[in-house]
Parts: C-alpha cells; structure tokens; sequence
C-alpha cells in the first residue's frame, strides 16, 4: 500500500466512523478552552473536567484571573500535573491576554505561542477548535498513531509529524483529523498494548501488518 492510498483510506474510514469526533475538554468560550488546553499538558482531560468547574466559577474571564494571586488559583488546580507551574502559566497568560489582546484570544499561531503556557500543540488546538483554522495539534496521542498505522516516518519531533500530516490530510479536514487521532490513539491504539482486534483501520496499518502480524501468527 503506498503513503497516498494509507492516507486514503484512514480519511475515508475516520469520516464513517468517526465524523463528528470533537475535544472532550468541556469549556463555554475561547478563554476557557484556553486555560483548559493549558492545564491538560501531560495530564488527562477528565482530570481537568473535574478541576475546571469550579476554577472558571471562581474566575469566569481573564479579567479575574489576570488579578488572582498564586494562593488564590493553584487549590483549584492542585491536583493537575506540575500544577505550580501551571498556575503561573494560566495567571501570566490571563494577564498578557489583557494587556495586549484586550481580553480576546488571538486567532493565530504567531501570536498565541507567545502566551505564558502555551507552546505550539496549544496554539493549534485553539486555532483548529476556536476558529476552525487549519491546524494539526500533535500530542503523544497523534504523534505514536500517526507513527504507528505509517501515515508518518522519520518524525523525532512533534513539529516534524506536524509537517507531514498537514502536506498529506486535507486542509478541511486537518481540524477534524487532530481529534481522530487523538481519541484512536485514546480508546484503541493506545501505548502499552493496542486493540488491534478492534481496530478498523487494519488493512492500512503498518504496525499492525509487521509486528501484530507475526504475534497473531505465533499465538
């Protein structure tokens, strides 16, 4: 099978299985999805479902948040991955997002990578989700399937697996590819021990026809 007719088919079986596949982070507007993409760095979405309720209760926009001191904010997020870190992030990005956007979350890469917390991943997820942009955010989900089924080779880097995937999907359907990924890589692809055997995508998949293939065989 070559790349074009991989990529085809992984495309053509996502958009009937999956064609409405959307982030499970629950947010009401941009600044929200914001601070909860930030928070969810190496931390799992559920865990940032459960913490940011009552977070955007007690600071609903970058207004009450850019003013929070530190003490205010981290018991809210406490129990998130590196959450001191993150605590800092989401003030400083709050305050930044006053002081030159006028509280509005900006619309482009350039502008939001220079956000406290927010590094390219981030950007394109907002970018993609907020605005419906063409934006390819690579986590460790979409960076090991992407790998995996053999839609990219050679990647070390999420930038480099960025590449390849936005040169080969197309731009309409970049957005929606992003969530694909990231949720086969979720329930079925996931890292230790994936679920081959529920996995549609088989037929177009490179691990599966080298390594699976002769464990299927030998067992």
């Amino acid at each position: 099978m070559t790349k074009k007719e991989r990529y085809a088919f992984v495309i053509d079986w996502f958009q009937k299985n999956m064609p409405d596949a959307k982030t499970e982070l629950h947010y009401k507007n941009p600044f929200q999805l914001l601070v909860a993409v930030i928070l969810s760095a190496q931390c799992t979405d559920k865990r940032v479902n459960l913490v940011t309720p009552a977070l955007f209760k007690a600071f609903p926009g970058p207004e009450s948040l850019a003013k929070a001191e530190f003490e205010d904010v981290e018991p809210f997020i406490k129990s998130v991955s590196f959450a001191n870190n993150k605590t800092k992030h989401i003030i400083g990005m709050a305050q930044m997002l006053l002081e030159k956007y006028k509280g509005k979350v900006p619309d482009t890469i350039e502008e939001l990578v220079e956000l406290p917390g927010v590094g390219r991943k981030t950007a394109n997820v907002i970018v993609s989700v907020v605005y419906n942009k063409p934006g390819m955010a690579v986590d460790t989900h979409v960076f090991r399937v992407s790998a995996r089924i053999g839609l990219v080779t050679n990647a070390k880097i999420p930038l480099q697996t960025e590449e390849q995937l936005v040169v080969n999907i197309p731009q309409n359907l970049l957005a929606i590819a992003h969530h694909w990924l990231i949720l086969h890589g979720r329930y079925i692809c996931v890292a230790r021990r994936p679920k081959c055997e529920k996995c549609g995508l088989k037929p177009a998949c490179k691990y599966f026809q080298t390594d699976m293939k002769y464990i299927v065989e030998e067992v």
